[in-house]
C-alpha cells in the first residue's frame, strides 16, 4: 500500500506559478512511477506528467509541455509538479498517482491515487 498526500493548490492570476507536492508514505516510494492528473469540472481525468522511479525519465501532455516540470526527490518521498505560465483552462483538481509502469498516460494503469489538491487560475 502507499500513500499519497497532495498539497501546493490555491488560486492563482493567469501567468502565474504554483508548485504542488505529493508526500508518499507506505511502501518504498523509489519502487514506483509517479504522475500528475487533472480533472476539471465535467471533463475526465487527465494525464499531465509522469517521472520514472529514479526521476531519469519524464515524460508530459501536450499541453503541459515547456510550462510544467515534474520532478521527485526519493529522499523525501516526495513528487513535485512545478507550473508556470499558468492559464484559466489549467484550472482543475490535481491528483499525484503511483504505478510500477512508468510513462503510461492512461489513469487506469494507476494503482494508487492521493484525495487531489484544487488549483483555480482566474483571468
Amino acid at each position: 500500500q502507499v500513500q499519497l498526500v497532495e498539497s501546493g493548490g490555491g488560486l492563482v492570476q493567469a501567468g502565474g506559478s504554483l508548485r504542488l507536492s505529493c508526500a508518499a508514505s507506505g511502501r518504498m516510494f523509489s519502487d514506483y512511477s509517479m504522475a500528475w492528473f487533472r480533472q476539471a469540472p465535467g471533463k475526465d481525468r487527465e494525464f499531465v506528467a509522469a517521472i520514472s522511479w529514479n526521476g531519469h525519465l519524464t515524460n508530459y501532455a501536450d499541453s503541459a509541455k515547456g510550462r510544467f516540470t515534474i520532478s521527485r526527490d526519493n529522499a523525501k518521498n516526495t513528487v513535485y509538479l512545478q507550473m508556470n505560465s499558468l492559464k484559466p483552462e489549467d484550472t482543475a483538481v490535481y491528483y499525484c498517482a503511483a504505478t510500477t509502469i512508468y510513462g503510461a498516460s492512461s489513469r487506469w494503469t494507476y494503482d494508487y491515487w492521493g484525495q487531489g489538491t484544487q488549483v483555480t487560475v482566474s483571468s
